[in-house]
């Protein structure tokens, strides 16, 4: 064995998000890691130009790509779960370790030590491992801000939450981000071929 992993990941397309909300358009972990892995690259690339930072955009969108990987295996647990109280969140972040290790293993062990670093978190990273969950988050935002223009009222305590979250933080490749392309996705698509 040891060479299932690529087709476990292919499955990432089968598990869906916001499992407790009426959804407009469902959204799986293979369409929600693309974009957090492009906004993640972004604020990489934000950091650098724009902040005097050296920092690994191209290694940040691959942590994103790969973030939300164990749900494979887990399933997707809605946040007011997983984060119910800290006993939960502990547990959850065991199973989670636990997940990645599995899914690690399926991978030939010469492989293996290349993709360790993007499923664990290490204090080496700590800050791309930060960027990286602004640009989960900033994902989560964008889902709630595309109900609200469905017609979707579901989401509109989660966008807040996401807000403040995102805010907590204090990241300036974020308040960049918002500053500037934000405002983008209020847009129609007739709005934004005309710009």
């Amino acid at each position: 064995m040891g060479n299932e992993f690529f087709a476990m990941m292919s499955r990432m397309k089968y598990i869906e998000r916001w499992a407790l909300m009426r959804n407009s358009r469902t959204e799986n972990i293979c369409e929600h890691s693309l974009e957090v892995a492009m906004i993640a690259h972004a604020l990489g690339i934000i950091s650098n130009k724009r902040l005097g930072n050296e920092i690994d955009a191209n290694r940040l969108a691959v942590m994103a790509m790969y973030h939300d990987s164990t749900e494979i295996i887990t399933g997707d647990m809605p946040t007011p779960v997983k984060y119910y109280n800290e006993e939960m969140k502990v547990a959850f972040k065991e199973v989670e370790r636990v997940a990645a290790n599995r899914l690690l293993s399926m991978l030939p062990e010469d492989l293996r030590e290349e993709y360790e670093p993007v499923f664990e978190e290490n204090e080496e990273d700590a800050y791309l491992w930060k960027l990286m969950k602004a640009a989960d988050k900033i994902s989560a935002l964008i889902k709630c801000l595309e109900e609200k223009k469905a017609g979707n009222h579901e989401f509109i305590n989660a966008e807040k939450t996401l807000r403040d979250s995102i805010e907590e933080m204090e990241l300036k490749e974020v308040k960049i981000f918002f500053q500037e392309f934000m405002p983008a996705y209020e847009l129609t698509l007739d709005e934004l071929n005309a710009l």
